[in-house]
């Protein structure tokens, strides 16, 4: 189709499609995943609030659901109850032992409840998108799911234009990072980090792009790792039954699993882990760079791995998960360091 298709001619595409997921068709067709979902309002999807203060407090009588938060490369899903929220006018957080995310409220723009025949079954979601359709964030109902708590809050949830379609706003130009990295101040400011999240303040306040000051820091606190190393990291730590923390996200969500993985499988390109809880599927000839990297903190530093893509943006961030108030255990710090350089040197 070489115009925009309508909602009506979106629709067909689905139906004609049965088996293709919903990303893949709406590339195939041009659009955003939000255009093709919007499309269904009125038939097998209800627009919904995007206030965090009603749609958080209300999952957790739902029981039981999986979380799903993903980027260009990247799929991550966590299974649980969303409990323990948090609520920031800037920036939200669950808190629960399973479902952990953070949340930017400002970049979520729509939001829609699903409901279709699957079979027998009917398969129900809360799908959330940004302003260009990008998806930021779904929540899928589950066999546990308290099914009359899911749908009395979808009643509550559901605003009251309830039109086909949708309009996409153009992605803001991102703004200019410098290129010639201030590395003495850089690396005055990346040595005094007391906490891991002041690194983000780090990059904003001297405007440097996240790769470009991991590659310039020097190997003291960053050194590039072979892109098998995500592979090997994963299998080292499951070996060792290493409880790690994995971070997936977008501009508009960050979700976050905590714990041991044990059932990693490749498909193809794809990189899974398929735990009871907790899966992973990451694209893993998309990764470009791994670099392994410390940051002080004020116990100790700690080491994160970490993957970019070709754009140099942040695929998929890993932690050895520590006990609170200590640093992080010996056994992620060995893994880590032993992980193949690309100048094939043992870290320092």
């Amino acid at each position: 189709m070489t115009n925009t298709p309508s909602p009506a001619e979106i629709r067909d595409a689905v139906r004609d499609n049965p088996k293709m997921r919903t990303r893949d068709l709406a590339q195939t067709l041009g659009i955003s995943e939000g255009e093709l979902v919007a499309a269904h309002c009125g038939h097998t999807a209800r627009r919904i609030t995007v206030d965090f203060e009603k749609i958080f407090p209300g999952l957790e009588a739902a029981g039981e659901v999986m979380a799903l938060t993903r980027n260009e490369n990247a799929v991550h899903e966590k299974i649980g109850v969303y409990d323990k929220y948090i609520a920031g006018k800037h920036a939200a957080m669950m808190l629960g032992e399973k479902i952990d995310t953070r949340m930017f409220p400002a970049k979520w723009a729509h939001g829609f409840a699903l409901e279709s025949a699957d079979g027998d079954a009917v398969k129900r979601s809360l799908q959330f998108f940004d302003a260009q359709g990008m998806a930021v964030h779904k929540v899928h109902a589950r066999p546990a799911t308290n099914i009359d708590k899911w749908n009395a809050l979808v009643d509550r949830l559901a605003i009251d234009d309830q039109s086909e379609g949708m309009a996409v706003v153009p992605a803001e130009t991102p703004s200019e990072t410098i290129t010639e990295v201030p590395l003495d101040d850089l690396r005055d400011r990346w040595s005094r980090m007391k906490d891991t999240h002041q690194f983000v303040t780090i990059l904003r306040k001297l405007n440097v792009a996240r790769l470009d000051a991991v590659r310039a820091i020097g190997e003291d606190f960053a050194w590039q790792i072979d892109n098998s190393s995500v592979e090997a990291m994963l299998k080292l730590s499951a070996n060792e039954k290493l409880p790690i923390m994995c971070f997936v996200g977008n501009e508009a969500c960050i979700q976050i699993h905590s714990g041991p993985v044990a059932n990693i499988k490749t498909m193809g390109p794809w990189l899974n882990i398929m735990d009871g809880d907790f899966h992973l599927h990451l694209r893993t000839d998309r990764i470009e760079e791994v670099w392994a990297v410390r940051k002080p903190t004020d116990k100790g530093h700690v080491t994160s791995l970490e993957a970019y893509d070709a754009d140099g943006e942040l695929i998929i961030q890993f932690f050895g998960k520590r006990i609170e108030g200590q640093d992080e255990r010996p056994i992620w710090r060995e893994i880590m360091e032993s992980l193949p350089r690309v100048d094939g040197r043992k870290a320092a």
